[in-house]
């Protein structure tokens, strides 16, 4: 919600945007911290994962909702995103448990489902909530449902953890993953196919402004287009992932994608041809987006959480180095930023063809 209202909490807070702007880049640095924690899920059990993801989001939300100042904005910030970093992979960890490998990817495509839905009705609530309170007030409604939320997740979970569970060895977890192929290949694709994406996301606002002046409105239309683009993303996913292969899927994404980059000179001459190429753009991704997720959740299913946890840690650092790339690229043009999407697209395919599941899993997972 931060970024559509950037402004707005800026102004609440009495700070510039630069300011603003800062605990957003520093919260991408937490996501460096997730993979030392989440191999508690490993270890301890998922449901163990879960509420200390939620517990560290509640701390930050309940801190700049009953102490509300730059500094616990900062806080809500950063905390927030770690605790997304070791709650989405137990999350994960425990859906890839407890369904089979043919079927995964239909579950974790409807759990993708939060993030387009939340952009879609939540963060115009958001929106809408600050206006009748102050900046603070979202973070109020975050830590009232959060705490209700962690309650369920508490009673409604059932217990997993190990009867015997093994030592706590976290950077042996991490080293572990790290020294396996088909691992290293996977986090690999993730970092190239996110950096891309996110080349093309800082910037696409501007180009159409650029383009067309029309700054508030077309970025307006725009974050529907993107919203119920990601929607029918993994909507496509969820069909396809099961059906015709993680792996063929993820591909066919990332080439049918890197060829619709090729056709922006015939689609940027008008405002609504811009929001067609954009809505392709985004649908593409999202589908292998959400299609790698149950891929990576059987590469070493033994340390499931903490694959996931560098998975979606090389995510966050993927979308950092977009955002330093971004602006560069984009002093030469827009079809700049597309093109060196279209070549880190291209690099993540060759990246996919490394990736190997267990040999047990290999004759289901095509």
């Amino acid at each position: 919600m931060v970024y559509p209202f950037l402004a707005v909490f800026a102004a609440g807070l009495v700070v510039g945007i630069t300011q603003v702007s800062l605990a957003i880049a520093a919260s991408m640095a937490t996501s460096a911290v997730g993979p030392f924690i989440a191999p508690i899920a490993d270890r301890r059990g998922r449901k163990i994962g879960m509420l200390i993801g939620m517990f560290i989001f509640l701390a930050g939300s309940m801190a700049a909702w009953i102490f509300p100042c730059y500094l616990t904005f900062f806080m809500a910030i950063m905390l927030g995103n770690l605790g997304n970093n070791i709650f989405l992979p137990a999350m994960q960890a425990y859906v890839g448990d407890h369904t089979p490998y043919q079927k995964r990817g239909f579950y974790l495509a409807l759990s993708e489902l939060s993030w387009a839905l939340s952009f879609i009705l939540f963060v115009p609530l958001a929106g809408l909530i600050i206006e009748k309170t102050t900046w603070s007030g979202p973070y109020a409604v975050l830590s009232i449902l959060g705490v209700l939320l962690t309650a369920l997740l508490w009673k409604l979970i059932p217990p997993d953890r190990p009867v015997e569970p093994e030592p706590l060895m976290i950077l042996s977890d991490i080293k572990k993953v790290l020294s396996f192929t088909p691992a290293i290949f996977g986090i690999l694709m993730g970092a190239l196919f996110i950096t891309g994406n996110e080349i093309i996301n800082v910037v696409f606002g501007v180009w159409m402004q650029d383009s067309f002046g029309l700054q508030v409105a077309a970025l307006g239309v725009a974050s529907s287009v993107i919203g119920l683009s990601e929607l029918s993303g993994e909507g496509v996913a969820a069909f396809l992932a099961d059906r015709l292969g993680k792996e063929r899927t993820i591909g066919a994404s990332l080439l049918f994608s890197a060829a619709w980059m090729l056709t922006l000179p015939l689609f940027e001459k008008s405002l609504m041809g811009a929001f067609i190429w954009l809505f392709f753009f985004y649908i593409t991704f999202e589908v292998g987006i959400v299609s790698s997720l149950p891929l990576m959740t059987e590469v070493a299913p033994t340390t499931r959480a903490t694959t996931m946890s560098l998975y979606i840690a090389a995510l966050s650092l993927g979308r950092a180095i977009g955002d330093l790339i971004a602006p560069h690229l984009y002093t030469k043009g827009f079809m700049a930023n597309v093109m060196v999407c279209m070549v880190l697209y291209l690099l993540a395919v060759a990246a996919l063809f490394f990736i190997r599941l267990p040999k047990e899993k290999e004759c289901t997972a095509k």
